[in-house]
């Protein structure tokens, strides 16, 4: 049994004041979970208000269900939200006040063993946050190719030198399937520098990254999302974005910076451009200690907003 009461929003109050919720506004939280920041933005609109939750994961819009069973003004959408063009259509809705969108995997999934996303839990490796979804971590760890596994270790991992993990990973699934959680951390423990073993971060921690990012293919979902939902943003409308490692924060750093920033050369003396978008916070917002104190997994948080003119 896993206990839901466990997941704490992260950077909820600093979300809510940036968001800057309009009583009678549409807004999208594209990554609802369990529904704590969601709920936090209910809580400002009136009865006119719409709030939108996505969720790829089905345990997730079940639980919201619950949740949200007497909110008339709430839609529940069980899919990606790299299909929020879609989603947007279906549901007949042309333009949004704000978007949230939180990047890290929900407390449940990752307290769950049988999802297979904890490297200090026991489970099947599967990471899949759509479990619908064919692919799993299981495929490819056991059936990608020796230069692939390095490829993404290198790029979603940040990992210098996964060479001898992977050399390990490769002649232990000769013999057999690798299938479980704690059997590829005491595979990468075997195949790290020593030296690994007794840093603060766990030697596991950026192969399961990789592992997780190149499962749900999060890093292009993200890209497409972007260039997708800000079309529908209204006049004062917001996106925000929590990210929670330097791959993500970077796309939507670059991102943002791209749509706020004149498109015209800085000799060129023209005066009047008009810029339709701008940044919220130079800065990303991160966590207090207090926060992080309570909450873990709050440390490696980073908020950045964009508001259209």
């Amino acid at each position: 049994m896993i206990n839901n009461n466990l997941h704490k929003p992260v950077l909820l109050e600093e979300t809510i004041k940036l968001m800057n919720v309009k009583p009678n506004g549409v807004y999208v939280d594209c990554t609802s979970g369990r529904g704590g920041h969601a709920s936090a933005i209910l809580d400002k609109l009136n009865k006119n208000g719409l709030l939108i939750c996505i969720d790829c994961d089905k345990d997730a819009i079940n639980y919201l269900r619950n949740k949200f069973i007497n909110n008339k003004n709430v839609v529940l959408i069980n899919d990606n939200f790299v299909n929020i063009d879609k989603i947007l259509n279906l549901i007949n809705i042309k333009k949004v006040d704000g978007f949230l969108l939180d990047l890290g995997v929900s407390s449940p999934m990752f307290d769950n063993p049988e999802r297979g996303f904890s490297y200090h839990l026991n489970g099947k490796i599967d990471m899949r946050m759509d479990q619908t979804q064919k692919l799993n971590a299981f495929d490819i760890l056991n059936s990608w190719s020796k230069n692939e596994l390095i490829k993404i270790f290198k790029e979603y991992g940040e990992i210098k030198n996964p060479s001898f993990v992977v050399n390990k990973i490769i002649e232990v699934r000769q013999k057999h399937p690798i299938e479980n959680t704690l059997e590829l951390v005491d595979i990468i423990k075997l195949a790290v520098n020593k030296k690994e073993l007794f840093k603060h971060k766990h030697p596991a921690r950026q192969y399961f990254q990789a592992l997780r990012i190149a499962t749900n293919d999060e890093l292009n979902n993200l890209k497409k999302f972007l260039k997708e939902a800000i079309k529908y943003l209204n006049p004062s409308g917001k996106m925000l974005i929590i990210s929670f490692h330097s791959l993500e924060d970077r796309i939507v750093k670059q991102f943002f910076n791209k749509i706020s920033n004149s498109k015209i050369p800085i000799e060129v003396p023209i005066m009047n451009e008009k810029i339709e978008f701008t940044v919220l916070n130079k800065k990303p917002i991160i966590a207090t200690e207090t926060e992080i104190k309570n909450n873990n997994r709050a440390r490696s948080a980073k908020l950045r907003g964009v508001i259209k003119q």
